[in-house]
């Protein structure tokens, strides 16, 4: 071999790097990343009407979930729980067995649940309750009907049947929350409330009053009646709907 054949065979090459198996080259998108600019555009473009529930829902978890494929996520959140109204009322234990919700997921879904119960209560709050009664029924179905367990809920209002404020004064079981008629009066006395209206959920779906529903709110009217203090109805919350037991003339 000559010199020059020698120094031709050392000389210096230029290779291409070596990449692992499926990896790009460098700033190459993956393909959730170009999907994720189709949505956002479609939804400055055209608005949340565009959208299906499960991209509005791929959208929202695009913060909490940076580095992933949402879109599976989402539409499992829907095939578990049915709705948006029913993902965002769901316990955060269920939410974290669906596949790539996590922690920062989960918090992001409880705090758009949070600000939607705020502005409906803002809807409600000081306005004549009884004249806005759909806005009160939508506050309830947001703030309870997607609960796993009972919650008595009572609203307070002046004399002008205005909210005054709004408590959840117990949370018991599957079935069955203890009531308190005396402590109901009591509260009501402490913010100079005029009426009350009572509120509980069924877990179940099923807002159909049992016996016990019934006699329990005779109780608290029998309580308040002598100090002024008017029940004006008793809703009882399902996820199917709600029934109000003066409504059906139960009181």
């Amino acid at each position: 071999m000559t010199d020059s054949e020698e120094r031709g065979l050392f000389k210096e090459q230029a290779f291409e790097p070596v990449r692992e198996k499926n990896e790009r080259p460098a700033g190459t998108k993956k393909h959730y990343e170009g999907h994720r600019e189709r949505l956002r555009q479609r939804f400055d473009e055209a608005g949340s009407e565009a959208l299906a529930d499960y991209e509005l829902l791929e959208m929202l978890l695009f913060r909490s979930v940076p580095r992933a494929d949402t879109k599976g996520s989402a539409k499992e959140l829907l095939k578990r729980f049915g709705s948006i109204a029913e993902v965002l009322g769901a316990p955060d234990k269920r939410l974290r067995e669906v596949p790539g919700i996590g922690e920062a997921a989960v918090r992001d879904l409880k705090l758009v649940a949070a600000l939607t119960q705020r502005m409906l209560k803002a809807e409600v709050r000081g306005r004549p309750v009884l004249s806005s009664w759909s806005s009160v029924l939508d506050y309830c179905r947001a703030a309870m009907a997607f609960e796993d367990r009972e919650q008595f809920r009572i609203l307070f209002l002046d004399k002008k049947n205005a909210l005054i404020d709004d408590e959840c004064q117990q949370t018991g079981t599957v079935d069955h929350t203890p009531v308190y008629p005396r402590e109901i009066i009591r509260r009501a006395l402490e913010l100079s409330a005029s009426a009350v209206i009572l509120v509980h959920n069924h877990p179940s779906g099923d807002p159909t009053p049992s016996r016990a529903d019934i006699e329990m709110t005779k109780t608290i009217i029998a309580t308040a009646e002598p100090l002024g203090i008017t029940i004006h109805d008793h809703i009882i919350i399902g996820k199917n709907g709600h029934i109000s037991m003066k409504g059906m003339q139960l009181i």
